[in-house]
């Protein structure tokens, strides 16, 4: 049966179940069987064109779908490829910046001086400085022994550097009262914070206020013991800091410069052996007002040998620089006094610091074997000193054995810097069996008291001003038994130290 038959037949047997079901028609006029079919025929070839559109949209719709779907997968592995190109090229910037990083040096300045350093710190080069401009006025001089003067007190350029971590060393030349000395030129190896080598001229290991940083010290001069100890010399040193700085300790051999002064030669064979050690022994407790006590001792023992051309014995100053005991230099028999053996120095120590106040003291012994011209006298002779110093910051800081640091600078933020009182009584005793053997009674006093008192102002940590009055009496050292003149001084200092 073909479809046009089989369209028919399914027409007729539905006008056969219409017939059936309802009534009889009016006489309205019917379309023939083949009209009917071939209404159905078309409707029926309009849905499958319908379809057959449908389909094709569908499958377009399809075919578009998955271009869109491949294009967006292309776009996404581009744009996953770009990130990975961008990831690559900044670690690429970044291990380039940190590998520059690395091989920059660094430059630095401020209060510490200025400071070049290698990007991985083996080496470093700082540069500081130390200036001092004095006026130093003698009051009630009668007798005009010295003169009232402006100078360069110190004038002292300090190169500091570290080479390979271990290595440091220090150049530090002072230009000071119109001339050129090397005061410090060593180097020092410091692997370990508990021993370290020193090799070079730097400050000897004795008293406690030469030790002092010149910056640092509260007065214009040094007191009294300062005389009797060595100051800055040539030799090797070993240090160390023990439990964090809780005891530190030094010990070396040097040349063997002469009381109160410092040298680069050494016109004798034999040497001078120093040592000292220093404790804070409640550095590390949470006893705050002990924490600032240290105390300590040094000593130094030599040979020290001279003769009729170089005495190798030292003279004794004041305050004011002027000198109040020597020996006899005087050729005329029996000759002069040179030194003839063994030389043994030693100073006990302490400092007290707590919030603003602080309190310096030590005691100094010098003993020389001493001769008068050749064949002559000899003698043993014992001089000791002692000074105790104090000091109230006036404005709050904390005292300090290293310096005074304001909180309030000078023109900043209002402030006006630290200031700071100072007092100190010092005392040096000559040996009695000194005279008239050996020192003359009538230009060498036996004995010298000094008292000072003072005014400091730190502008901030690199300027500071100071003020002092300082007279020191004497027993004897003037002719026909009297005393030296009494001598009073006016000093006063600006300092820049960085």
């Amino acid at each position: 049966m073909n479809a046009r038959n089989s369209v028919a037949a399914i027409l007729v047997a539905g006008l056969v179940a219409t017939n059936l079901h309802l009534p009889a028609q009016t006489n309205a006029p019917a379309k023939s069987l083949d009209e009917r079919i071939e209404t159905l025929e078309k409707e029926l070839q309009d849905l499958k064109q319908q379809r057959e559109q449908d389909r094709q949209a569908a499958e377009k719709l399809k075919q578009q779908r998955q271009a869109d779907q491949q294009a967006t997968q292309k776009k996404a592995e581009e744009t996953q490829l770009q990130i990975q190109t961008l990831s690559q090229q900044l670690q690429q910037e970044k291990e380039t910046t940190e590998k520059l990083t690395k091989q920059t040096p660094t430059v630095t300045a401020g209060p510490g001086g200025f400071i070049f350093k290698s990007a991985d710190e083996e080496f470093a080069l700082r540069l500081h400085g130390l200036i001092q401009v004095d006026g130093r006025f003698y009051l009630d001089d009668k007798a005009d022994a010295a003169k009232d003067t402006f100078l360069l007190r110190k004038i002292r350029p300090i190169i500091d550097g570290t080479v390979y971590k271990d290595f440091d060393f220090r150049f530090m030349p002072d230009f000071g009262g119109g001339s050129a000395v090397i005061q410090d030129s060593y180097v020092n190896w410091a692997h370990w914070p508990e021993l370290k080598l020193r090799i070079g001229k730097f400050k000897s290991p004795m008293g406690l206020e030469a030790l002092q940083e010149d910056a640092a010290t509260e007065f214009a001069e040094r007191a009294l013991p300062f005389d009797l100890l060595p100051f800055r010399d040539v030799g090797v040193q070993l240090s160390g800091d023990l439990w964090g700085g809780v005891v530190t300790y030094a010990a070396g051999v040097f040349n063997g410069v002469l009381d109160g002064s410092s040298g680069d030669l050494d016109n004798g064979d034999d040497k001078d052996y120093e040592g000292r050690i220093f404790a804070h022994p409640f550095r590390k407790t949470d006893i705050g007002p002990l924490k600032g006590f240290g105390f300590g001792i040094a000593g130094a023992i030599g040979d020290q040998f001279g003769g009729t051309s170089a005495l190798n014995l030292p003279t004794y100053k004041t305050m004011g620089q002027q000198t109040f005991f020597s020996y006899i230099t005087s050729t005329n028999a029996p000759g002069a006094v040179f030194s003839n053996g063994r030389r043994t120095r030693w100073s006990p120590q302490a400092y007290y610091y707590w919030g603003p106040v602080g309190l310096l003291g030590e005691y100094a012994v010098s003993e020389q074997e001493v001769q008068r011209g050749v064949g002559g006298s000899t003698a043993r002779l014992r001089h000791d000193a002692w000074q105790v110093a104090g000091s109230v910051v006036l404005t709050g800081e904390q005292a300090s054995y290293k310096g005074v640091t304001p909180k309030l600078p000078f023109f900043v933020n209002g402030g006006w810097g630290a200031l700071e009182l100072v007092g100190r009584f010092s005392q040096l005793s000559i040996d009695s069996d000194a005279f008239p053997t050996f020192a003359s009674p009538a230009t060498s006093a036996r004995r010298a008291y000094e008292w000072s008192v003072g005014f400091n102002w730190y502008l901030n940590k690199n300027i500071k001003f100071v003020f002092d009055y300082d007279q020191t009496d004497f027993d004897g050292g003037a002719a026909g038994g009297g005393d030296r003149p009494t001598e009073k001084v006016l000093f006063g200092r600006a300092q820049v130290a960085f």
